[in-house]
C-alpha cells in the first residue's frame, strides 16, 4: 500500500468509526492532509472542546490526547502512538509544584499546556505560547509562578514588566539546545532572509528575531509577509509545510537539529493502524483513560484558559 492508497484508507475508516483526527503542526506532511484538524496546540485544544465525532484520534504527543480527553470526557480519545510523549511535559510532577505553592501561596500558578493532567491539578491557569501573554497580561495577581518553561517563561516576564514573573528550570529540550551562532551561521548563509523563532527558545535567540510568536503565529507571519526568504526557528517541519503552502517563498530550518523525535514518532502506518483497532474494537488503538476526579481537577486551568484566551 503506497502513501496515497493508506490516506483513501483512512479516510474511509476514519467515516465509517465516526473518529476525528486530530493533528499537532510538527506532525509530517502525509499526516496533516487526512487531519481533520490541524494546528498547535491552543488551536486543537478549542478544536477538540467543540468536536461531534465519538473517537478522536490524536496525532501528537501524550499531553495533547490527555488535553482532548479532559476537554470531552464523554468521548473514547485515543493516541495514534502510545510513545510519543514529552520529555517537558514530565519535568515537573504535582507533588513539587504543591511544595513550592505552600512555600510561596500568594502567586497564581500558571502552567504551560505542556505538562502532565496530574500536575495541572494543582495549577491555576494553562497557556499556550499563543496564548500566555494574553493571559498573563489579564490575570489579576501580579505575582505569577510560571511553568515548567524558563525560556517562554522569561519571554512572557518580559513583555508584562507590571507583572511579578517566578521561573524554575525547566523547558523543551529541542529548543533550548539552539544557540546564538546557531542563528547568526543561518543569518550569514541567508542575509535576506526574516528569521522567526519560538519563545521556547533560549532567551539570546529570541532577542535575534525579526519575530517571534507560537507555532500558528510564526506560520501566519510568513504567509501574510511580503517578504521572500525566512528561517524558521522551530521544529523543521514547519518549514517544511510552509514551502509546500508557500512555493513562490524560501523556508530555511534554522539548524537540522531542530526535530522533536517524539513528534516524529507517529506514522502514517501508525493513523491507519489505531483506526483499524477503533473499527474492530480490539483494544489495540492506545486509548487514554482517565477517572472522573482526574479530569474534573485537571480541567478548570484548561478551562480558564479557554476563559481567558478566548
Amino acid at each position: 500500500m503506497n502513501i496515497r492508497e493508506m490516506q483513501e484508507a483512512i479516510l474511509k475508516l476514519k467515516k465509517e468509526t465516526g473518529t476525528a483526527i486530530l493533528a499537532h503542526s510538527y506532525q509530517a506532511r502525509e499526516i496533516t492532509e487526512i487531519a481533520d484538524y490541524t494546528g498547535d496546540s491552543y488551536k486543537l485544544s478549542v478544536d477538540a472542546k467543540g468536536i461531534d465525532n465519538e473517537n478522536i484520534l490524536f496525532c501528537g504527543v501524550h499531553f495533547m490526547a490527555e488535553t482532548a480527553k479532559i476537554l470531552s470526557p464523554q468521548k473514547r480519545v485515543y493516541l495514534a502512538n502510545p510513545h510519543a510523549g514529552c520529555p517537558m511535559a514530565e519535568q515537573m510532577d504535582k507533588e513539587m509544584i504543591a511544595a513550592i505553592k505552600a512555600e510561596d501561596p500568594d502567586r497564581t500558578v500558571v502552567a504551560y499546556i505542556n505538562t502532565t493532567a496530574s500536575l495541572k491539578t494543582v495549577c491555576d491557569v494553562c497557556v499556550t505560547s499563543s496564548s500566555a501573554l494574553k493571559i498573563v497580561k489579564a490575570i489579576e495577581n501580579d505575582k505569577i509562578l510560571f511553568i515548567p518553561d524558563c525560556n517562554l517563561g522569561d519571554f512572557v516576564k518580559k513583555n508584562c514588566p507590571d507583572k511579578d514573573v517566578k521561573l524554575l528550570n525547566g523547558g523543551c529540550p529541542t529548543h533550548a539546545a539552539v544557540s546564538a551562532n546557531d542563528v547568526l551561521a543561518a543569518k550569514a548563509e541567508h542575509p535576506d532572509a526574516l528569521f522567526l523563532v519560538h519563545p521556547e527558545c533560549r532567551p539570546q535567540v529570541v532577542e535575534l528575531a525579526d519575530y517571534a510568536g507560537s507555532t500558528a503565529g510564526i506560520i501566519d507571519f510568513a504567509m501574510k509577509s511580503d517578504a521572500k526568504e525566512f528561517i524558521i526557528g522551530t521544529e523543521t517541519s514547519i518549514a517544511e509545510h510552509l514551502q509546500y503552502d508557500c512555493p513562490d517563498k524560501k523556508f530555511y530550518p534554522l539548524t537540522k537539529n531542530l526535530v522533536c523525535n517524539n513528534m516524529k514518532l507517529t506514522t502514517l502506518p501508525d493513523v491507519y493502524r489505531s483506526l483499524l483497532g477503533i473499527a474492530n474494537g480490539d483494544g489495540s488503538a492506545a486509548e487514554i483513560i482517565m477517572d472522573d476526579e482526574m479530569i474534573a481537577a485537571s480541567r478548570k486551568c484548561i478551562d480558564e484558559m479557554i476563559r481567558l484566551g478566548g
